[in-house]
């Protein structure tokens, strides 16, 4: 468990260093409520970009971004409602993004941004 839990902050810290470098603001990372965790809440210009980060050690599981199953889109959609709500807007456009990490090679990360996949 501990080893999925550093694999999985790593390739966040990999995803928000990748966001940034290409101009987008990271507001939150690992946002808490009752009802689950954000990975990264961002903007980018002006939208309000919802991230979920998946990372991969190696290739037995197929590509980190095929884990945002149905169910996965539904509680970040259901996360992203109590985050807008908490938090002063004005949110004229919301997206949400997937961003897939592979270390099959650590040396190498691979990180592939999926904007406004679900």
């Amino acid at each position: 468990m501990a080893h999925n839990q550093n694999l999985g902050a790593h390739g966040e810290d990999l995803a928000a260093e990748f966001l940034t470098a290409a101009g987008m603001q990271i507001l939150a990372r690992n946002w808490r409520c009752r009802y689950g965790e954000l990975d990264l809440v961002a903007t980018d210009g002006d939208t309000t970009v919802f991230v979920e980060v998946k990372t991969r050690a190696g290739f037995g599981f197929g590509s980190p971004a095929e884990a945002v199953t149905q169910d996965k889109r539904r509680r970040v959609r259901r996360l992203a409602a109590i985050w807008l709500d908490e938090w002063a807007g004005p949110w004229t456009e919301v997206r949400f993004d997937v961003v897939s990490v592979q270390l099959a090679d650590p040396t190498a990360p691979e990180l592939e941004h999926y904007p406004g996949v679900f």
